[in-house]
C-alpha cells in the first residue's frame, strides 16, 4: 500500500542533529518537531481489503497467570513455560537477519523468555514507537471513563470551544468515533501527505477542524490528528497534562520507568504518535492487556474496557505478511479466527506490542523506522515483522 512521503535519507543526519525535542525538553521548537514528524507516525495499512461478515465477539480467554506487573521481570528458559527453544531461537535469528530490527522480546505465563537487542540498542534504550502511542491513549481513555470523567458519547463540543472555531459537525464528534477512526474528517495519511502538513502546522487542533467531513458515517479513516484531538479532550476531562495523568494512573502502577512524549505545542503532547519507552516497559503494557487490566490484585483498568478495546468494530479484514484477519477496535488492531486471536498496538515501520490471550503470551518488537520509506514500503516491512511473530514466536508456544 502506498505510504505518505517521508524525509529522504540525505535529510536524516540533519534531523538527528537538530530534531527530536520531546515533552521533557524545556526549549521545544516547533520547526524541529516538524522535521521529526516528517519521519512518520502511523501504523497500519489498507483497511479496505478482504471484506468479511462481522464476527461474533469472542470473550477474552482468562490468562493462567496474573502477575504484579510493577515488579521486575522474572526471566525463564523456554522449556519452563512450554515453549520450543529451537523455534524461539529461529525467531531471534530471523529478526537479526533484518537490518532494521532493534528489539524482540517474548513473555509467557508472566515470565520473560526471550530478550534480544540489535543495532547497538540495549535494555535501557528508549524506543520511539510512533502510533503505539494511540493504544496507550486508548488505555488512558478507558481509565477516564471508569472514573466518570468522560464517556464514549462525550462530544468534542463538550470540552472544546474558543479560541477554536467549530461548526455543528465538529461539536458532534464523539469519543467513540475518535477511538474507532470514524470521525469523518477528510484525511489521508496512508497515500497522502496530510500527517506531514498537520505536524508542520502552527495550530494542530484547528488544522483538523478545518477539514471537510465528507466521508459516510462509520467509515474507517486512519487519522493521527483525530487521536491527538482525543488527547486534548482527555486532558480537559481529567484536568491535568496527559503525561502527568499517564504517569499517575498507568505508568507508575505498572512499574514503568521513563516515558517521554513528543510535544506539538506547549502543553500539547502528541497523543497520536511519538511516545518513547523501553522494550521491557512496552511489555508491561502488553501484559496489562493480557491480564485484562489487572496487575496482581489491583484492577488498573476495568476488564470490560480491555475487552471492548480489543474487539473488532468493523466487518473488513486485512492481511500483512503471515498475519491474517486484521481489523480494528478502540485504537488497537485486532486479529480474529481463523488467525490466532490477538490484539496489538502497531506503530509506523513495525513497532508492535502483540498480545495473544489463548497462549498467555506477549511479544514486543521495535525497529529503526527513520528513513525506512527510502528503502522499503513501511507497511510491507511491518508485515515482515508480523511474520516473525506469527510464524516463529507463536508456533514455538506448546
Amino acid at each position: 500500500m502506498p505510504t505518505r512521503r517521508k524525509l529522504a535519507d540525505s535529510d536524516l543526519q540533519d534531523v538527528r542533529a537538530r530534531a527530536r525535542r520531546l515533552y521533557t525538553t524545556p526549549a521545544l521548537r516547533l520547526a524541529t518537531l516538524g522535521l521529526l514528524a516528517l519521519l512518520g507516525a502511523c501504523g497500519g495499512g489498507d483497511q479496505s481489503a478482504s471484506p468479511a461478515p462481522p464476527p461474533t465477539p469472542t470473550p477474552s480467554t482468562p490468562t493462567s497467570v496474573i502477575i504484579d506487573i510493577s515488579q521486575p521481570w522474572v526471566v525463564a528458559q523456554p522449556a519452563d513455560v512450554n515453549m520450543d527453544g529451537v523455534k524461539l531461537s529461529r525467531a531471534a535469528n530471523d529478526a537479526a537477519a533484518m537490518p532494521r530490527f532493534r528489539s524482540l522480546l517474548v513473555a509467557r505465563h508472566g515470565k520473560l523468555v526471550l530478550e534480544n537487542y540489535f543495532g547497538g540498542t540495549t535494555a535501557g534504550t528508549l524506543f520511539d514507537v510512533r502510533s503505539v502511542t494511540k493504544s496507550v491513549v486508548s488505555l488512558l481513555v478507558a481509565q477516564a471513563i471508569a472514573a466518570g470523567k468522560m464517556s464514549l458519547d462525550t462530544t468534542v463540543g463538550d470540552y472544546l470551544g474558543a479560541p477554536y472555531t467549530l461548526d455543528a459537525s465538529d461539536r458532534a464528534v464523539t469519543v467513540r468515533q475518535l477511538l474507532t477512526m470514524t470521525s469523518r474528517y477528510r484525511w489521508d495519511e496512508n497515500s497522502g501527505d496530510d500527517y506531514n502538513q498537520w505536524a508542520l502546522s502552527t495550530d494542530h487542533v484547528q488544522f483538523l477542524l478545518d477539514r471537510l467531513q465528507n466521508d459516510p458515517a462509520e467509515t474507517f479513516t486512519y487519522n493521527s490528528a483525530a487521536v491527538n484531538l482525543l488527547g486534548v479532550l482527555l486532558q480537559k476531562a481529567v484536568g491535568e497534562p496527559l503525561p502527568q495523568y499517564a504517569n499517575e494512573r498507568l505508568f507508575t502502577p505498572l512499574g514503568v520507568g521513563t516515558a517521554n512524549w513528543e510535544e506539538l505545542e506547549p502543553g500539547m503532547p502528541n497523543a497520536g504518535s511519538g511516545i518513547k519507552l523501553t522494550a521491557r516497559d512496552l511489555m508491561r503494557l502488553g501484559q496489562l492487556v493480557l491480564q485484562r487490566g489487572k496487575s496482581g490484585t489491583v484492577q488498573v483498568i476495568p476488564s470490560a474496557s480491555i475487552d471492548a478495546a480489543t474487539t473488532a468494530k468493523f466487518p473488513w479484514r486485512s492481511s500483512y505478511g503471515q498475519q491474517t484477519n486484521v481489523s480494528y477496535g478502540y485504537l488497537f488492531w485486532v486479529a480474529d479466527a481463523p488467525a490466532t486471536p490477538a490484539a496489538f498496538a502497531w506503530g509506523y515501520g513495525g513497532q508492535f506490542i502483540y498480545v495473544v490471550p489463548s497462549l498467555d503470551l506477549v511479544v514486543v518488537a521495535t525497529t529503526q523506522w527513520q528513513g525506512m520509506s527510502a528503502e522499503i514500503n513501511p507497511v510491507t516491512f511491518a508485515g515482515s515483522v508480523l511474520t516473525v511473530i506469527v510464524s516463529d514466536v507463536l508456533t514455538s508456544a506448546n
